[in-house]
Parts: structure tokens; sequence; C-alpha cells
């Protein structure tokens, strides 16, 4: 082999040399990435492994702080045990915390006070987009909820001034679909108020002392929240009267009612807390909970009168487009003595007659053609009770 040929020959070896260290370079540099994640998996195991064989904690309750130690009591089983604290633990410690302890009842870390994660769902973060424009009808109704509710967070000097307590509570009953709940909601867009919305039937539990529980919840809620309002739709469902049963519900559901009364009108203040309760059976209720000093003032929302309806069809029908022939005067006196829920349902249905028919205008045999139907809709229904009865 000429010397030419020799070189030529070691350049070719040289080449596959190089791609062979490439691509072995390439598999360290993989073999490398895949060593770091295998490194993370091991030490993800190894803390998991950890935390597997550390002991659980148990709650407990810091009763009395000592100069000996701490007296804690386990929740289950109520030991209380005297047991000795860290002092960077003792410094931020009362009584009364809420606290992690070990098996040898050592203090290990204080945690946050108990509050009912159902209670702190209950409170309305977004402003609903109901106005008191948007109520038809209830205009002596707004003035009194207003005043009970509203003037005393927005003008508190003023009633220290005049001397007096303002109302601590307004109880909103009449039939249903009468704007009841729709007034709650204004207050809440009104106001600057913390609003926490719940329904009796939500405070109704199955095991003993779990409904008082989330009721003392819900009022601490508002307490953190002050000024805050409280709307109890459907009350009637903890404070119907109270009876001879011993049933373990009803006694369940009278404790719950005790709860609030007591949260009502207990011997601590208040503070800037107001109540708003609504019902559709006032007749059911306890007299316990109506008497002053739990709802001073009882707001009786009735069906709308004419005047009423008429302003209620222009507040439902406002962003409609409107044929000339519609006559509102007209719509409240066929509808008769219908509910605002009604109306709404009127409009509705109206609208939808009109789609059907491929419009963008609606006409007033459209509104007739509702109400016909929703009265056939309802008629119906009351055979069918009627036959289940």
């Amino acid at each position: 082999m000429t010397p030419d040929e020799r070189l030529e020959a070691l350049r070719e070896h040289f080449v596959k040399l190089s791609t062979v260290h490439r691509e072995l370079e390439s598999q360290l540099d993989a073999a490398r990435g895949r060593q770091a994640d295998l490194t993370d998996d091991v030490d993800q195991l190894e803390r998991e492994n950890e935390m597997l064989k550390t002991s659980s904690l148990y709650i407990a309750t810091a009763e009395e702080v000592t100069e000996d130690g701490v007296i804690v009591k386990q929740h289950g089983n109520n030991q209380e045990v005297l047991t000795e604290v860290a002092p960077s633990i003792r410094d931020n410690l009362d009584a009364g915390d809420r606290v992690a302890i070990n098996d040898s009842f050592s203090v290990k870390q204080i945690l946050e006070a108990e509050t009912d994660a159902r209670a702190q769902a209950m409170e309305v973060t977004g402003s609903p987009e109901v106005t008191y424009e948007d109520i038809g009808g209830l205009e002596e109704q707004i003035r009194e909820v207003r005043e009970a509710v509203e003037e005393p967070l927005i003008n508190a000097d003023q009633f220290r001034e005049v001397g007096i307590e303002p109302p601590s509570g307004v109880l909103l009953h009449g039939p249903p679909g009468t704007g009841k709940t729709m007034l709650a909601k204004a207050v809440a867009n009104e106001t600057d108020a913390a609003f926490i919305k719940m329904a009796g039937s939500e405070l109704v539990r199955k095991f003993i002392g779990e409904g008082s529980r989330l009721v003392r919840d819900l009022f601490e809620l508002a307490s953190e929240r002050e000024p805050a309002v409280i709307f109890i739709d459907e009350i009637d469902a903890i404070a119907a009267k109270r009876t001879e049963s011993k049933t373990s519900g009803d006694a369940e559901v009278q404790r719950t009612m005790m709860q609030l009364l007591s949260e009502m009108d207990g011997f601590d203040e208040r503070g800037e807390i107001r109540i708003i309760a609504a019902t559709n059976r006032f007749d059911m209720l306890d007299r316990a909970i109506l008497r002053p000093g739990r709802f001073d003032r009882l707001i009786e929302v009735p069906k709308p009168d004419y005047e009423g309806r008429v302003q209620i069809f222009k507040i439902h029908t406002r962003n409609m487009n409107l044929s000339d022939d519609v006559d509102f005067e007209i719509l409240a006196d066929e509808a008769g003595e219908v509910s605002g829920a009604d109306v709404k349902a009127i409009t509705t249905e109206a609208g939808m007659f009109a789609i059907r028919d491929d419009r963008t205008e609606v006409q007033m045999d459209d509104f007739r053609n509702a109400w016909e139907k929703i009265e056939a809709e309802e008629d119906e229904d009351e055979d069918v009770s009627k036959t289940f009865a």
C-alpha cells in the first residue's frame, strides 16, 4: 500500500471514529439525563418512605397553659394530659387552640381554628346583578328592608346618636315567586358587606350536633367578615313549630334551631351582622324565632297588584324587541293575580313563540298564547297532584 493509500485509509478510519464518538456522546448525555430523572424519583420515593414510617399526629385542644407545661385534651377519647411544649411553640400558644400531638402527647404544631368548609362555601364572593330597579311592585317592602339592613351598616353613627339599637333581623314571608329572594340579592348588590347565603334545608344534618356546629361556624365566619349579611332561605326547614316527637331526626332539627336562636339573640354582642330570612310557610314557624330581638321586622311580600304587574311586565321586557300593539296595562289586567315569577315566565315564553315563528319582534298575541300555555300547565299539575293525593 502506497503512502497516499495509507493516508486515505487513515482518514476514512478517523471519520468513522468521529461518527462513533458523536453517537457515544449522545448516548452518554441521554444516560446522564435518565440518571438525573431516576435520582429525582429515588429522592421522592425516599421522602414518601420516610413519611410512611413517621407516626401520625393526633388532634387535640390546649385546655390550659401552665408554668409546668400545657394541658391538652385529645379529640375522640377526651383524655387530658399535662405535656411539655417547645419554647418556640409555647410563645404562640393560647388556651383553646387546636394543636397536633404525637404518641407521646408532645405538642408538635399549632393548627388553624376549625371552620366548616361548607360554611365558607356559602359566602357569596361576587355581587348578584339584581338591583332594586329590577324589582317591581314592592316599593314599601324595599324601603323597610333598606331601613333594617342597609342603614345600620351605612349610617351606624346615626343610630347611636338617636340612641336606639338597629333592627337585628328581617323576615320576608309570602307566596312563592313574589320576589323575596330577589330582595336579598338586591341587598347583596347594593351593600359592601360580606353576603352569606344558605338554605334552611342545608342546615338539616344527619349526625347529632353537626347542624348546630354548621350554624355556629356560619356566624363565626360572619364575625370575621364584618360587616356581613346572612340570608337564610326556606327557614321553615329548621324553624318549624316544635312538637313532642321523639325521633332522632326531629330532635336534631330542634337542636339546630336552638343554636340558631342562641346565635341570633345570645349573650354575646353580634356586631355588624344583619340577618334576612325568607319563607313561604309563615304559619309553620315557631313563635320563639318570631319574637322581637330575633326578627324585629316581619315583612309580608304579597303578589303584585295591578300597578305592580304593569311595572313587572315593563321590567322583564325592557330588553325585548316589542311590536307597537303590546299593551302592558291590558296584559296586567288579563293575567289576573299572578306572581312576579309568573310574569317573567310569560315574557320568556312569549319570546319563544316569536322565535318559533321566525320573528324578531314579539307581538301581543305571543303574550296571550304564552299565558294560555302556562295556565294549561298549571291546571295539569293540579290535576296530577289531586290524583296522587
